[in-house]
């Protein structure tokens, strides 16, 4: 892996976990907003984890073509299935027909957790991007 390969790991860590962390406020911020649908982030790996890439990595065989040697996608955005409660407040502007309003999906307790975990990544992506630096400058200074 190239150093730039790691500088774009940390890039894309710092480019998702950030977009999970601002998912997570707004859900917070909407935990007592009628009708709010709780957003969940989803996320994938780049890891490519065929066969030639492991022999690659233990130095059997030749690889072909090119290989993405990690990171992380933020591929959207899907809506909590899971109905909040209804409550009876017939004066309410988002009122049904009947006088009913759905309350938020959003459990406090998990977007917490999920931001927590979230602000975590990003901090180990800042420490790869951090470690990946140093090796650029220690790299540097071998040609002194």
């Amino acid at each position: 892996m190239g150093l730039m390969n790691a500088f774009n790991i940390g890039r894309q860590g710092l480019e998702v976990h950030g977009k999970r962390v601002e998912i997570a406020a707004k859900n917070i911020a909407n935990i007592d907003t009628p009708n709010y649908t709780r957003k969940i982030p989803i996320i994938s790996s780049n890891q490519d984890q065929s066969f030639a890439t492991v022999l690659s990595s233990m130095g059997v065989g030749a690889l072909t073509g090119s290989t993405n040697m990690g990171g992380v996608n933020f591929d959207g955005i899907v809506e909590d299935p899971t109905l909040g409660a209804k409550i009876y407040k017939p004066g309410h502007p988002d009122a049904d027909e009947y006088g009913y309003i759905r309350t938020s999906n959003t459990n406090p307790m998990v977007d917490i957790a999920d931001a927590t975990i979230a602000q975590r990544a990003f901090e180990a992506s800042l420490g790869v991007m951090s470690i990946s630096k140093a090796m650029a400058v220690s790299s540097l200074e071998i040609g002194k």
